[in-house]
């Protein structure tokens, strides 16, 4: 026996992939206005890279114009770059998460080259002020000074986690 469900049963029915949620389309389209996020980078060289910058505008259904905090323009270098990018690719700053300091293998963010950028701490220098961050996607291991360094999080389901 086959059971036609109404259009308002269909739209209620969380299996039915046709079904759509307005207050989770909205969160991600205008959750981010005026706010202060950041992009992951996706071309070669810069993934698992993050950049901050600031969301100005909204580009058709899926892309936000964001302006960079750290990143210049090609044309002007005393101008910000601005971009459109994936919706999936922005997420907000995370928050400080107060540490005194770092475990050997633990996943980390270091900051350098004007973004934040995945690791994992592979040892403390002599002097005891900074952290060597070893990272996969190039094979390079750096020095890193505390306040260049924060706890690697992730952004899911609309909050932050450590992992």
């Amino acid at each position: 026996m086959k059971i036609k469900r109404s259009q308002s049963d269909q739209s209620q029915n969380p299996k039915n992939k046709n079904s759509r949620n307005p207050t989770k389309r909205r969160n991600i389209r205008e959750g981010f206005d005026h706010s202060n996020v950041e992009v992951c980078g996706k071309e070669d060289g810069f993934l698992g890279s993050y950049y901050e910058g600031k969301v100005v505008g909204k580009v058709g259904r899926n892309k936000i114009m964001v302006e960079y905090k750290t990143l210049v323009s090609e044309d002007d270098e005393q101008l910000p770059l601005s971009e459109a990018v994936e919706a999936s690719d922005v997420r907000p700053v995370p928050p400080v998460v107060p540490v005194s300091g770092f475990q050997v293998l633990e996943k980390v963010d270091a900051f350098d080259s004007d973004g934040w950028w995945v690791g994992r701490i592979s040892g403390r220098c002599e002097d005891g002020r900074r952290y060597f961050v070893y990272f996969e996607s190039s094979g390079d291991e750096i020095a890193y000074p505390v306040h260049r360094i924060r706890v690697h999080q992730e952004w899911e389901d609309g909050q932050w986690l450590v992992v």
